[in-house]
């Protein structure tokens, strides 16, 4: 087969990415890229044959595999998003998984369940939002691999998990896109695509990302010290107010697309609860709320696959509409925006980045488009293409 490594084609794919840019050519940058990554999913991909892998995770944990992974136990099933931009029959690789990603994001795994119906056949070792781990029973079912959120890493709340696993034999990696996403996004999904043995989509994928996400911080770095002030609400509710990203995670992105997160001062970690009183006190230029269809029985804000736009903004403008709200800048200057919270702790955040950079700073991102970019995800990228509306503004 015709190799395919990072050493060898990114010096033209981003040799052509900045020729585009250098002319203006956000159209051809785009269609450069949509090129070069079919140009190379199209081939065939080298059989890693059983040479033996070994993998440094995101802790520094050094791991052995006698060959890649054809049996995957994903302590995360949200992962199956990330094993879906290397691999075209995701599920396929997956030996047991924990049921977070079939509770939390119905609509996506409504999506992978019509494209690959045999997901129902994959063992579920339970929900995990209890903090357990059916280590027992993981074991019985002999994955090639156990992949780990950073939850389960020395000092987490289950660390005990992956001592047992390993003494039964079972090689163990952790991952990470939630707890730290800008450090380890990255480098996560290499170590995901060193596991399978699919090094080249994760190298092409990891350069895909960090063009896209360079491009956001140099469009910033002309809008000198202006940072608006943002107030993210997470899970957004009709009722209490409000659950919040803290420094950490979501707000990283904040931070990062040129906006002052009001709860970053908060609470140093990923979540935050402000009350009322602080909210109206701080007066957001921007109000950004998340959803998702685990909300839809309880009035919040749903959004994501399997909603429509009307849907959306119906449920956005009702979680604006509680008492208080209309005296925030954001609601008054018509500052209000949704977007899809499961989006965030997976790869695909770079979606989040694009269109918080939008909504935070619209005249430096005039050429910044997510929806262009989920389109090349889609045609080049993943094995289960995004459907739906995954942000939108209220108008």
């Amino acid at each position: 087969m015709p190799r395919w490594s990072r050493r060898q084609s990114a010096p033209r794919f981003a040799l052509r990415w900045r020729r585009s840019e250098a002319i203006g050519g956000m159209i051809a940058m785009a269609a450069a890229a949509i090129a070069a990554v079919l140009a190379w999913t199209c081939q065939p991909v080298a059989a890693a044959a059983d040479a033996p892998v070994v993998v440094t995770d995101i802790t520094g944990r050094t791991a052995t595999l006698p060959r890649p992974a054809r049996r995957v136990l994903l302590a995360e099933g949200r992962q199956i998003i990330a094993l879906s931009l290397l691999d075209p029959k995701p599920v396929s690789l997956i030996a047991a998984w924990l049921g977070d990603f079939r509770r939390n994001d119905s609509e996506s795994y409504a999506l992978y369940h019509q494209r690959f119906p045999d997901i129902e056949d994959v063992p579920v070792l339970g929900l995990g939002s209890d903090g357990t781990f059916p280590v027992e029973r993981a074991i019985e079912i002999k994955p090639d691999v156990a992949v780990l959120g950073i939850s389960f890493a020395p000092g987490g709340r289950a660390n005990d998990v992956a001592r047992q696993l390993e003494a039964a034999g079972i090689p163990v990696v952790f991952t990470d896109f939630f707890v730290a996403p800008f450090e380890h996004t990255v480098a996560s999904v290499r170590i995901l695509g060193r596991v399978v043995g699919r090094d080249q989509q994760a190298e092409a994928f990891a350069e895909f990302y960090e063009l896209h996400m360079k491009r956001i911080a140099d469009r910033l770095a002309h809008v000198g010290s202006q940072r608006p002030r943002v107030l993210v609400e997470t899970h957004a509710n009709v009722t209490d107010c409000c659950h919040a990203p803290g420094a950490g995670n979501l707000g990283r992105f904040v931070a990062f697309a040129g906006g002052d997160s009001i709860s970053a001062a908060v609470s140093p970690g990923p979540t935050a609860q402000l009350s009322l009183e602080y909210v109206i006190d701080a007066n957001p230029e921007i109000y950004i709320g998340t959803g998702g269809a685990h909300l839809k029985a309880s009035g919040g804000l749903v959004i994501g696959p399997g909603f429509d736009a009307a849907t959306i903004r119906e449920r956005l403008a009702a979680v604006v509409a509680r008492p208080g709200f209309s005296t925030l800048k954001a609601v008054r200057d018509g500052r209000m925006h949704g977007l899809f919270h499961n989006i965030i702790s997976t790869p695909l955040n770079l979606l989040a980045a694009e269109a918080l950079a939008r909504w935070i700073h619209p005249e430096a991102m005039h050429d910044v488009d997510p929806a262009a970019t989920m389109t090349e995800l889609n045609a080049g990228f993943l094995a289960v293409p995004l459907q739906g509306v995954y942000w939108i503004d209220l108008k």
